[in-house]
């Protein structure tokens, strides 16, 4: 029953971002595909970073089995704040891309030192509701 709610809310409410990521899906399509949890998990080429669109997400094809699971884990934390937010994820896409690509880029060149990833309030909360939800352990 949850798995059902999970999909239908992510199919109605979330209906952007589920066809959004169903596009990145396709063009995925020749990469490895499992279901982890109620999404469908995509291990793309990227070696570091991950992405969450409904319930669609993709996972880098980094050799460290620790850093995989600790970003799959926080790649789900955003599949719940797109089932909180539905169409209003657009704005988390926004913040945690701006972040990703350019702000925290920056900050490592400029402190000289690597700023903690989750010191962005929406990739603290990504981690946060991953770990809450799975009991793995998530990016910090």
């Amino acid at each position: 029953m949850k798995r059902f709610l999970y999909l239908l809310v992510q199919f109605t409410w979330g209906l952007g971002q589920t066809i959004i990521g169903f596009g990145f899906f396709l063009a995925n399509i020749r990469r490895p595909h499992r279901i982890y949890r109620n999404c469908i998990e995509t291990q793309w080429k990227n070696k570091y970073s991950g992405l969450s669109l409904g319930p669609f997400i993709f996972t880098p094809t980094n050799p460290s089995e620790e850093y995989y699971t600790s970003v799959r884990t926080h790649e789900y934390g955003h599949t719940f704040q797109s089932l909180i937010l539905g169409p209003f994820y657009a704005i988390i896409g926004i913040i945690s891309t701006s972040w990703g690509m350019l702000v925290h880029p920056l900050l490592k060149k400029i402190k000289k030192e690597e700023p903690k990833y989750t010191a962005c309030f929406v990739e603290y909360q990504a981690s946060w509701l991953g770990e809450k939800i799975t009991g793995e352990k998530a990016i910090w």
